[in-house]
């Protein structure tokens, strides 16, 4: 009885798929199928990893990632692609078992409906991403009073096309917190809430953008999400992670953005700033971008091997950071999704591949090329401005007998210098570095199928930035302003932010990215500019409240963006509600409060906490081990900056609850907190009120404010009958307590304090 029941269940289950694949294929067959969205997608997903660009794992001669090698074979029309998808037969049913690539039903469907259609195929069949952007017209909309900008248009005609209507406009406060957190990584002060909210002349929020724009914090904000694409630390990584300064290149990405530099100059000083013609000191301390590569010092490590993984770095990072592609794909074969051949990944290779670096780094220090930093930073005269060509690398056999380059000291910055003499650059077999084709050097070019390259331009970094900067070309523009998206939205334009490619997603809205595109480039490509562009909009505006449950992610921009804080913000707000936030710029990495022994697995250094100031100092400029990054930013999802990382996926943990709760910074800036409560004269209520209202930019409702106050009037009554207690966490963080403050009175308001820094609405930006 049990084998003839197990057989009728088969039997049940097999007759239940065959119906819904009919039923899928009429769907399919109803719909007429695009195939850049629909068809090459499914191909690319299922079919590529066997008949796709890699030819070295290309089976049966049959390529399916071209059009006219796909078509001359005959196996879209012949039937045999149609019955191998179809077939109920395990050893010819594709895609096999083995590849581990699975086809779901409405794929498959898709894939049958087209092959049975004849397989239609554009001519033109470049992946949407490989094509430069056309500046498309604004869309129309029927609700022509709701745009405020370019942008509106293309969101409000896909809500139309859907028969959605748009979100309200958000009310002034939570938008001023909303936009305040975006440009600066602040909330508003509670002085400037009230003169937002007074001003009812027009144009009251765009003088209120501008301000934000204006404001230094702009620069140390933007530089945060720079700074975790280029992999800044202040450790080397690896096994020793020995340490290395860099603080002067991440000064030089702040006032980069603070001074609103041209997108293009940005990238060119970054690529290529030690060759300019008019090349100076700032212009090669932007080439520590390219430097801020893992380097390892292990003693047993092989030089030339880890010369060849600095090179593959820089490679990976350009086509992450400015491509959105995964050119690493690339370095042991063909891509097999892109138009990248792996002869390509190391012509990229050869634009990076004569730096006069070592391929084992020193026991801790910068290692070469690197320049001395004048005690003057950032206010150099002209002469400490000028061009610095870095000394020649000095290699000393000590700490073993193994050849190691002298360090820089922290007085120095590591840069970008070109031997005197070229490496020469030939492709590795399956990327190992001493198995070089030395039967075919190469020379530095670029992917033909990733935009055109100018005759004129040099063949070296220089040429380089001029290939990425072209307004020609299809992916640089794009994909920064889906990163200038994503930073306002949590999402970008294109979901999968590091991966333009065939295997990343389709745009939720194409047109609006191509106009976003092009906009940036007939901008000049101006930064700020294409932010307030953004923050302006109604769609920006829109209240976030939650209204489709088919979109929870709100791809359809129905409604404003609502998100949680940056780990550095939730601490900076957390200092600044306090009033112990330090607004110096630039300079040094801080220590402040860790976890006790928390570098004691590393034997190299000790951690060595900081005083005074540098404890509350804003989080970007906390110092960075890449081994042991801070646990309080990484409890929070920020970038381990070992690699380029473009898009954090956020997590909520029982660990963030504690952290806020438990974290020295947290518990000390509650105090303080506190102290700002009791200085205002009034009661206990308003003191309250006036918090919250810091706290959260709104004020808080009869109910909440009844609530905190019967926790108030407990912890008072706690703290006073064991005054011990009182003292415990008053003695929280370096700062001394107040003594003109009664102790139970100082450590209840604390409490309180420590509750609303714990609030949802303290971390999420609405």
């Amino acid at each position: 009885m049990g084998i003839l029941l197990q057989t009728s269940r088969l039997k049940l289950a097999r007759k239940i798929s065959k119906l819904i694949f009919l039923f899928l294929c009429g769907w399919a067959n109803a719909a007429e199928l695009d195939f850049a969205l629909e068809i090459r997608s499914v191909l690319s997903d299922a079919c590529y990893k066997c008949h796709g660009p890699d030819t070295k794992t290309r089976k049966a001669g049959l390529q399916l990632d071209d059009r006219s090698t796909a078509i001359k074979s005959g196996v879209l029309t012949d039937g045999e692609m149609l019955r191998r998808l179809t077939t109920n037969d395990p050893d010819d049913r594709m895609p096999p078992p083995e590849s581990n690539r699975v086809l779901t039903a409405g794929n498959r469907a898709k894939l049958t409906q087209w092959l049975k259609d004849g397989a239609p195929w554009p001519s033109d069949d470049r992946h949407w991403a490989f094509v430069p952007p056309k500046r498309p017209r604004l869309a129309k909309v029927y609700n022509s009073a709701w745009p405020r900008n370019g942008i509106d248009h293309f969101i409000l005609a896909k809500l139309e096309s859907k028969q959605i209507t748009p979100s309200p406009e958000a009310d002034k406060a939570t938008l001023l917190r909303r936009v305040s957190f975006d440009l600066t990584g602040l909330p508003p002060s509670v002085e400037e809430l009230d003169a937002f909210l007074a001003d009812t002349t027009p144009h009251a929020y765009e003088r209120a953008v501008d301000r934000l724009l204006d404001s230094p914090r702009h620069g140390e904000h933007m530089a945060l999400g720079w700074l975790e694409a280029s992999r800044y630390a202040d450790t080397d990584g690896y096994q020793n992670d020995r340490l290395r300064y860099m603080w002067v290149w991440r000064d030089w990405v702040i006032r980069a953005f603070n001074d609103n530099m041209p997108f293009d100059r940005f990238v060119t000083e970054q690529m290529a700033g030690d060759l300019l013609p008019n090349r100076n000191f700032f212009t090669q301390v932007a080439t520590g971008f390219n430097r801020n590569h893992r380097i390892n010092s292990e003693g047993g490590s092989i030089p030339e091997e880890w010369i060849v993984e600095y090179v593959a770095d820089r490679v990976e990072t350009m086509g992450t950071i400015f491509l959105g592609l995964t050119l690493n794909c690339a370095r042991c074969h063909d891509h097999k999704y892109d138009p990248i051949a792996q002869k390509d990944f190391y012509r990229l290779f050869a634009f990076f591949n004569s730096i006069d670096e070592a391929g084992l780094g020193p026991n801790n220090g910068n290692s070469p090329p690197f320049i001395p930093v004048p005690k003057s930073w950032p206010n150099l005269s002209g002469k400490e401005a000028q061009f610095v060509k870095p000394e020649p690398m000095k290699i000393k056999v000590v700490q073993t007998s193994v050849p190691r380059p002298q360090p820089g000291s922290p007085e120095t910055v590591m840069v970008m210098h070109e031997l005197a003499k070229p490496r020469a650059t030939f492709m590795l077999n399956r990327g190992q570095y001493d198995q070089p084709d030395k039967s075919k050097p190469l020379h530095p070019a670029t992917p033909p199928g990733l935009g055109t390259w100018n005759k004129k331009w040099p063949g070296d970094r220089i040429g380089l930035a001029n290939w990425l900067t072209d307004p020609k070309h299809p992916l640089t523009a794009r994909v920064t302003v889906n990163r200038m998206w994503q930073h306002h939205f949590g999402l970008g334009l294109v979901k999968t932010s590091g991966n333009f490619g065939v295997q990343g997603e389709h745009p939720s809205h194409q047109d609006l990215l191509d106009w976003l595109a092009t906009e940036f480039v007939r901008r000049d490509w101006n930064v700020k500019a294409m932010h307030r562009l953004i923050v302006t909009s109604a769609t920006y505006r829109q209240s976030s409240a939650r209204r489709l449950e088919s979109d929870p992610e709100n791809r359809l921009l129905s409604r404003g963006p609502r998100k949680r804080l940056t780990p550095y913000a939730i601490r900076d707000t957390a200092l600044f509600t306090s009033n112990l936030i330090v607004g110096k710029i630039g300079g040094p990495s801080v220590k402040p409060y860790m976890p006790p022994g928390i570098w004691k697995s590393i034997s190299n250094a000790a951690y060595k906490q900081d005083k005074g100031d540098k404890l509350y100092r804003r989080g970007m400029y906390t110092y960075w081990r890449r081994t042991l990054p801070p646990p309080t930013m990484m409890t929070f999802n920020a970038a381990a900056r070992e690699i380029c990382t473009v898009r954090n996926d956020l997590t909520t943990t029982p660990l963030q609850a504690l952290t806020l709760l438990n974290n020295k910074t947290f518990v000390e800036s509650a105090r303080f907190l506190a102290e700002r409560m009791l200085q205002i004269n009034d009661k206990p209520a308003n003191r309250i009120a006036w918090a919250f209202r810091f706290v959260t930019s709104r004020a808080p409702t009869p109910a909440e404010i009844e609530l905190l106050l019967a926790d108030l009037n407990l912890f008072e009554k706690d703290f006073s009958n064991d005054p011990s207690a009182a003292k415990k966490l008053l003695k929280i963080g370096e700062r001394k307590a107040n003594t003109k403050f009664k102790l139970a009175k100082l450590a209840a308001y604390t409490l309180v304090s420590n509750t609303l820094l714990n609030l949802d609405e303290a971390i999420i930006q609405n």
